[in-house]
C-alpha cells in the first residue's frame, strides 16, 4: 500500500481569474477528479474514505496571478501524505 495507512490529501486551486465561488467549485472538481482517478487506478491502496478532498479556490497562490506564467503555476492540484 502507498505510504502505509497515511491518509491522503487532495488540495485543488485555481488562479484569480473569474467568479470566486466558480473558482471554488473548479477547485473542487478538480481536486475530485484526481480522488477518482486514484481510487479507480488502485482501489486497494486508494480505498473509500482514505483520500480527503480540499478546494481552496484562489485563496492560496503560489505564485502571482499578474502574469500568465504565475496564473498556470496557481492552477494546480497537490497531493499531500499523512495530512
Amino acid at each position: 500500500m502507498v505510504a502505509g495507512r497515511l491518509k491522503v490529501a487532495v488540495h485543488g486551486h485555481t488562479d484569480n481569474t473569474g467568479d470566486p465561488q466558480a473558482n471554488q467549485q473548479l477547485s473542487e472538481d478538480r481536486a475530485m477528479a484526481v480522488q477518482r482517478w486514484l481510487e479507480t487506478k488502485s482501489r486497494s491502496a486508494f480505498p473509500e474514505g482514505r483520500v480527503q478532498v480540499y478546494a481552496h479556490g484562489a485563496t492560496e497562490p503560489v505564485a502571482s496571478n499578474s502574469t500568465v506564467e504565475g496564473k498556470a503555476k496557481n492552477r494546480r492540484v497537490e497531493i499531500v501524505l499523512g495530512n
